[in-house]
């Protein structure tokens, strides 16, 4: 399983400490991340100034951020919408077509669940 991202307080600390003399060795053992690591931040803070880590690649989500308060009323609009209503409803009114799986996640991230009963 892959590791997060250090956060961007670890690169400061640990490019702090390469600052004050310490070896990239002792840094990477300290922080416990590879050398290689360590050095990588290194170069990405001559090269734009900062180690702050990147934006991540990836697809932009089909129901983005700030479609959530859209989705919100359409289902507050019709709560007893099964899933598959849900998605046909949102494609009417954006002409986005969404497979289940892609509403059934944008629903749990935001939150909102389609039980019929408390």
């Amino acid at each position: 399983m892959k590791r997060p991202h250090a956060s961007n307080d670890v690169r400061a600390r640990a490019l702090a400490a390469i600052d004050d003399g310490k070896s990239v060795a002792q840094v990477a053992s300290f922080f416990r991340c590879d050398p290689s690591t360590v050095r990588r931040w290194i170069r990405r803070r001559t090269a734009t100034g900062s180690a702050a880590a990147g934006t991540r690649a990836g697809r932009p989500p089909l129901i983005g951020p700030d479609q959530a308060a859209a989705l919100r009323q359409q289902v507050a609009e019709q709560p007893d919408a099964t899933l598959t209503q849900q998605c046909q409803t949102w494609q009417t009114a954006t002409g986005t077509v969404v497979s289940l799986s892609t509403m059934s996640l944008t629903l749990r991230r935001l939150g909102i669940t389609l039980k019929k009963r408390p």
